[in-house]
């Protein structure tokens, strides 16, 4: 077996072949300010998908950091928006936009401040749970219907903490690896996605984790 056959039987077997039919977003902040911090969760998940699938997030078009490549049998383009957390809306509509991707072919990745880490709750649709990128994606695709995968980061530790100064720090090194031992889980809920059982991942994925919150 020559080593083409050799990697992509190790990235599961698949060929890219044909037009992207996905999107799969994860979403955070650009620059090396935010790097590793709590709100850029959905920008690890994705980096950690993709590298599995043999892809490097690191094409600068639409409003994004973006690579594509094959992941369960369909060719996928997986997105980071350099638009920072709020705008995000304007990086999905666009590359939804210019490959036609259904909504239905949408998967976002954030980060939940209602979960502990090590958390995960999918949902095929409904309300952003006050994450604001989720917000401006559904308002400017006009469409809640969707699935997501958010990923637990932990309540704030101090009621009177400003949310936005706990989801822009670091993992604590424990919460790091509790965050880390939880991203094969994510993969594996990204593949049953793709191949159409959304409720088969929705039940083996959504745990409540035992992290900070």
């Amino acid at each position: 077996m020559d080593i083409i056959s050799r990697f992509r039987e190790f990235f599961g077997g698949y060929e890219i072949t044909g037009t992207i039919e996905h999107l799969i977003v994860g979403l955070g902040n650009p620059g090396g300010r935010y790097e590793d911090t709590r709100h850029n969760a959905g920008f690890m998940a994705v980096d950690y998908i993709a590298g599995r699938a043999g892809v490097t997030v690191n094409r600068l078009k639409f409003k994004s950091l973006c690579g594509d490549g094959a992941l369960g049998g369909k060719r996928v383009l997986f997105l980071k928006p350099t638009t920072y957390m709020n705008l995000s809306g304007q990086a999905v509509c666009e590359a939804m936009d210019f490959y036609k991707i259904p909504q239905s072919n949408l998967l976002v990745i954030s980060d939940d401040t209602s979960l502990p880490v090590g958390g995960l709750r999918i949902r095929r649709k409904g309300s952003d749970g006050g994450q604001k990128g989720l917000r401006n994606i559904i308002m400017l695709s006009g469409s809640d219907e969707f699935v997501r995968i958010r990923v637990g980061v932990g309540q704030k530790p101090y009621p009177d903490m400003d949310l936005s100064d706990w989801v822009l720090s670091r993992f604590t090194s424990q919460d790091q690896k509790l965050f880390c031992e939880i991203l094969p889980k994510i993969h594996s809920a990204t593949l049953q996605i793709l191949s159409g059982d959304i409720d088969g991942a929705m039940k083996d994925a959504n745990v409540r984790g035992q992290g900070s919150g």
